[in-house]
């Protein structure tokens, strides 16, 4: 799932990440609830075969196969430590205009290295069907 420049600027509200959890398989009796996912910086963005995927809308960490103990808030830690989002001391709502900028040139950051590295993977998958195909030509096995 790919956020829009907007729909990104509206998930650093609790609110609207609570929203995404529709459909969540962990509701009732778990750590994991939507509550508490929404709480540390996930988006649930499921697929027809993953339905628990879920996706710090911050750091673009996504998480699966979660568990009911799973707790959100520890698993986005640990899986991203680098996440300015997971780290923050304040509510949103009490960020000054700088802090708020600021913390939005580090999400740019994860933004650029997460499409970075899908350009560079499309590009060595290529290279290498390239490859096979120059190889079987050579060879004559066209």
């Amino acid at each position: 799932m790919k956020l829009q420049s907007d729909d990104a600027l509206k998930m650093y509200f609790y609110q609207n990440r609570l929203e995404t959890f529709e459909g969540w398989p962990f509701e009732e009796n778990c750590s994991c609830t939507p509550e508490n996912m929404a709480k540390a910086g996930f988006i649930h963005t499921p697929s027809e075969n993953s339905p628990d995927i879920a996706m710090c809308f911050f750091c673009l960490k996504e998480l699966e196969g979660w568990e009911p103990d799973d707790d959100p808030e520890k698993e986005h830690r640990s899986h991203s430590a680098a996440c300015q989002f997971i780290v923050l001391k304040k509510n949103v709502e009490e960020l000054t205009v700088e802090e708020f900028f600021k913390l939005q040139k580090e999400r740019q950051k994860f933004q650029i290295i997460k499409s970075c590295n899908a350009s560079i993977t499309k590009f060595e998958d290529s290279a290498k069907l390239r490859r096979a195909d120059i190889i079987k030509t050579i060879k004559g096995e066209e």
